[in-house]
């Protein structure tokens, strides 16, 4: 089996396991065929972004008991599709990410350089 590799080159690290995030629910930022998102950024959710996201359609702070989806709150870590995190980025609201946590497919959207300018 390959191992998972993050944006580094290194082995993918674990983003959040409370609450669990990920496609695949499983703490990590993986993706796959079935994720049309590409939900590969390891990001610590801000107020400022969970309000962006939520006027873009996709309100993260808001719990879904029925999906099993607690609600985000600042602070946060959560799996972010990529091509959310660069419209953030460029409406100046873009959360700080864990970079050994976000797996090497955001660098088909954003730039290894962009990546390391918002680490934590």
């Amino acid at each position: 089996m390959t191992e998972i590799k993050n944006v580094l080159g290194q082995k993918l690290e674990l983003c959040c396991s409370s609450p669990v995030t990920g496609f695949y629910r499983d703490g990590f930022c993986q993706t796959g065929d079935g994720d049309i998102g590409v939900h590969v950024i390891c990001a610590e959710v801000t107020d400022e972004f969970l309000a962006y996201t939520k006027t873009q359609g996709n309100d993260l702070g808001t719990p879904a008991p029925m999906s099993n989806f607690p609600g985000l709150k600042a602070g946060d870590r959560w799996c972010l599709c990529a091509s959310r995190w660069k419209e953030a980025l460029d409406a100046g609201v873009a959360p700080p990410i864990h970079i050994a946590a976000t797996h090497e497919a955001a660098l088909k959207i954003v730039s290894l350089q962009l990546l390391q300018q918002h680490q934590i």
